[in-house]
């Protein structure tokens, strides 16, 4: 008698039987038992994708909302049609995730485990403006492609000349300023506001950037900034910003501001009810949760980013995230995260290797179909994307951008009320 175990998949499934045959039919069945064993053994390597972002550390709240859910829905939507197409066959992707703790050394420390030890074919660019310029040497010397989809900045042109491999999808530092900045403009030219601005940013390199440049930008539009604030990031009690912004009276307040304080200024924002007919804060406005959090409170909030919720690839997206991973996709940087996945999907099928300077140049050469429409390079930049949304009756819509279809009207902040 033997006992024969079949396996599939990721052993999820084992049948197992026991069956009485002769001696000779035992023989031919081990024979057949090791061709099939052999065979197996020669089935296509999986397709390593590498990850590494906070999953602890101040930034982790942001990571486990739009990076990491989305890691997870392409892998298991990828490998459930099969896998990718390469070389004639069908390779799954295996996912190797690290932690670095919101800590861009051991970030760098990480990366190298994936290139040297974990021999990962393909990486999943950084979380965070910082961690992508701090990491972009590492990652560059190994050559992969660093599709940069949570990160902003003004020195893109000499970033992607010195790492030919990075890419960026978001826009510029001046690109999202001049979306709120146009905001200002057009709401002054209605009479809705006066020239009064409170601006605040978290000391990190995303906050500082933009701060900078907003200092130049503003009052070249016209604008005084009346109360200019940074903060550590991570600070636990924001109290003391909020009053000082209330204390001018601006009539616009902008903050450049992380998930942690995105959270924490819109509820010093409430407690002092700030009277500000334009509140914009950064990044995390966009999250289901700062609406769960808030209420009909945060009706009217500014925000970065956005999409074009009416947008049926975006609903399609939106329900089998929710379906998948059990969690609500954010507002905006969710769904470029998993654009950028799909432009590597695109582009590694396409350049039918797992090459990793083909697949670059094929990023480069080619535009790619994804959920946030057609998207493209010119020098390594998109130039497709969304800059401000809003929250309004319960969702958050684009209402400023760069090459995208949908964006709807401003609306004042009235007050914190529900």
């Amino acid at each position: 008698m033997i006992v024969v175990d079949v396996i599939y998949g990721d052993d999820k499934y084992v049948r197992r039987t026991a069956v009485k045959y002769p001696a000779a039919f035992i023989k031919l069945g081990a024979a057949l038992l090791f061709g099939l064993a052999s065979a197996l053994s020669f089935a296509a390597d999986p397709i390593k994708l590498g990850a590494i972002a906070p999953k602890t550390g101040p930034l982790a709240g942001g990571a486990t909302v739009t990076q990491w859910p989305n890691v997870s829905l392409w892998a298991e939507q990828v490998n459930a049609r099969g896998g990718l197409m390469v070389g004639g066959e069908k390779r799954l992707i295996e996912v190797i995730e690290y932690d670095d703790k919101t800590n861009p050394g051991e970030h760098i420390k990480l990366a190298q485990r994936l290139a040297e030890q974990d021999k990962v074919d393909f990486v999943v660019a950084p979380y965070g403006t910082g961690f992508n310029i701090a990491t972009a040497p590492i990652y560059g010397r190994y050559g992969y492609p660093m599709i940069a989809v949570s990160a902003i900045t003004d020195k893109m042109d000499e970033l992607t000349q010195r790492y030919p491999n990075l890419f960026f999808t978001l826009g510029t530092t001046s690109a999202f300023i001049n979306g709120v900045t146009d905001i200002l403009k057009e709401q002054r030219d209605a009479g809705n506001i006066g020239n009064t601005v409170a601006m605040v940013n978290v000391a990190d390199a995303f906050g500082i950037e933009l701060a900078d440049i907003a200092r130049e930008k503003l009052p070249e539009a016209g604008f005084e900034i009346v109360y200019d604030k940074s903060y550590p990031l991570g600070t636990p009690d924001l109290s003391p910003v909020m009053k000082g912004a209330k204390e001018t009276g601006a009539d616009s307040f902008i903050a450049w501001s992380y998930p942690p304080d995105t959270f924490a200024l819109a509820e010093q924002a409430i407690i002092e009810d700030l009277d500000a007919k334009l509140y914009y804060s950064a990044v995390a406005t966009s999250f289901p949760s700062f609406s769960q959090a808030y209420g009909n409170k945060i009706n009217n909030v500014l925000g970065a980013g956005g999409t074009n919720v009416d947008d049926e690839k975006i609903a399609e997206y939106r329900k089998a995230h929710e379906e998948i991973t059990g969690k609500v996709a954010d507002y905006w940087a969710s769904a470029n995260t998993y654009a950028a996945l799909q432009i590597l999907e695109q582009a590694i099928e396409g350049a039918d290797t797992l090459d990793r300077n083909v697949v670059t140049q094929y990023i480069k050469d080619n535009a790619f179909d994804t959920v946030m429409g057609e998207l493209k390079f010119e020098n390594n930049v998109s130039h497709t994307f969304w800059s401000v949304g809003q929250w309004q009756d319960g969702v958050f819509r684009g209402v400023k951008g760069s090459n995208v279809e949908g964006a709807v009207p401003v609306r004042l902040k009235e007050g914190w009320a529900e």
